[in-house]
């Protein structure tokens, strides 16, 4: 499991393999939405959750595509579906990697970019909290996603389409924390209700993930 987390962040690392485009993606929104709509404070630090959480979730969209594509095309995804190894930790530790390289430098990244957004003080902390719980069902959702459309030739559109819908709830409470701990408000429910998510996201859509792939392997 160690051997295949490094093979997949090394090929993350690469040129074209996804590290830094999510970053460089969720810099760009967040510096053109205060051309958007205007150089408001008020309106800006009202804005800045909603606008931060949707910027790493659609950050997170950029490179879920290629999460089982190299695999698929170099022949290692039949390996892994016949090794030693269950396919489920195989699974597991690809949303691993996903995260490692996509998710966590979002949620370092995230307070830096709520400085341009005018986020009030009080919520820096929350924002990296529900980011932190949140953005590991992304990945796994993702995974998931990756898993229904791998060997589609320009899958790309249709798993975004797929995804998108189960990132729903993630992103209501993620912002709800956020926006709460922005304005001085009580956030236990929702930091908990977004804690279920993931829980139950890293528990179940492993198995999923990896059933679906042994049918499209047939």
């Amino acid at each position: 499991m160690i051997a295949l987390l490094i093979r997949d962040l090394r090929l993350a690392m690469r040129a074209g393999g996804g590290f830094g485009l999510g970053l460089a993606f969720f810099l760009i929104v967040t510096v053109l939405v205060p051309f958007g709509v205007g150089p408001q404070s008020a309106l800006l630090a009202t804005i800045a959750p909603g606008i931060l959480w949707l910027g790493a979730l659609l950050a997170c969209l950029l490179s879920l595509d290629r999460v089982f594509a190299l695999d698929w095309e170099d022949g290692s995804l039949d390996l892994l579906a016949t090794a030693p190894l269950p396919l489920e930790a195989a699974v597991t530790v690809k949303a691993l990697a996903h995260w490692l390289t996509t998710g966590l430098p979002l949620v370092l990244a995230a307070p830096l970019l709520g400085v341009l957004l005018n986020l009030p003080a009080p919520g820096y902390g929350w924002l990296v909290i529900s980011l932190a719980l949140g953005t590991p069902a992304l990945s796994v959702l993702g995974t998931f996603g990756a898993a229904l459309t791998v060997g589609l030739k320009r899958g790309g559109l249709l798993l975004s389409l797929l995804v998108l819908p189960l990132y729903v709830p993630t992103l209501i409470f993620g912002a709800e924390v956020a926006r709460r701990g922005a304005t001085g408000m009580e956030a236990t429910t929702p930091l908990l209700l977004l804690a279920g998510i993931s829980a139950g996201a890293i528990a179940l859509l492993p198995f999923a993930s990896a059933a679906v792939l042994r049918v499209n392997l047939r």
